[in-house]
């Protein structure tokens, strides 16, 4: 068995969408996976269409923003397989495109717990095993959107959460230097899943017209993810922007 074939990722929300193309790539990419997500059935059905067996993929229900659930999330990954040596932090959500004084304090938080506070609680249990286990280290991918850079209209909880997962992810690869933790940030623009559906149908722009947008093959992203997780800890991609090459976010639209 190869090394390579040792090493073990975890993708949250990983049932549908980018989390899943993920999955994928990592799983074709000789690591064992760990899914999570909310819904179980997804989960398994994620396995299925990979291409998993019992042998190298674990679904395990977590809502990333509770604790005592993220904490068992690792436990059993632990009795699993053992190690970490990847985390992706992929599970997101948005608040309805509403007018910023509309927005619930319940919508408000139910992104910030999610987006932010399960990244947050997923890379703190991370970080223990990665410090703890032989061989040390282990690397921590944050998905933080083009929303990290640039905002859409009415978008102001999802965007807020991105644009945190960047300080999150610069302290991260601070910290983590010492323990063989690399952390770095993948930004992704228009990927053709569930989540990007509306885009193809026309969606708001900066100056309140509709307009369809460009998408891409959300696979490109999931072997982006794998050719940042497959580096040598020695090297770290900080930040890696993938996008559809004409959707309206280089220049004036």
């Amino acid at each position: 068995m190869s090394q390579q074939m040792n090493k073990v990722a975890l993708v949250t929300g990983a049932g549908a969408g980018i989390g899943r193309a993920a999955a994928k790539a990592l799983l074709h990419g000789d690591y064992k996976v760990v899914l999570t997500g909310r819904n179980l059935d997804k989960l398994q059905k994620a396995i299925v269409d990979i291409g998993g067996t019992p042998d190298n993929c674990l679904a395990v229900v977590c809502d990333v923003g509770k604790p005592d659930q993220v904490k068992q999330l690792f436990q059993a990954l632990k009795d699993k397989f053992g190690r970490i040596d990847v985390l992706f932090n992929n599970a997101g959500i948005g608040a309805p495109a509403i007018p910023m004084e509309e927005l619930t304090y319940e919508q408000w938080m139910n992104v910030v717990n999610t987006n932010l506070c399960g990244a947050f609680l997923c890379s703190q249990e991370a970080i223990r095993m990665m410090k703890a286990q032989s061989p040390q280290g282990g690397r921590i991918i944050n998905n933080g959107s083009i929303s990290a850079h640039a905002p859409r209209p009415m978008s102001v909880a999802y965007t807020s959460t991105k644009h945190a997962i960047t300080g999150l992810t610069k302290t991260i690869a601070l910290d983590g230097r010492p323990f063989q933790i690399a952390c770095g940030q993948i930004d992704i623009g228009n990927a053709a899943t569930e989540m990007t559906e509306r885009m193809a149908a026309g969606i708001i722009q900066a100056d309140h017209s509709i307009k369809v947008e460009p998408r891409m093959d959300v696979d490109h992203v999931g072997q982006a993810v794998l050719h940042m997780a497959q580096l040598p800890l020695e090297s770290n991609i900080l930040n890696m922007t993938i996008m559809a090459t004409n959707m309206p976010f280089v220049g004036r639209g």
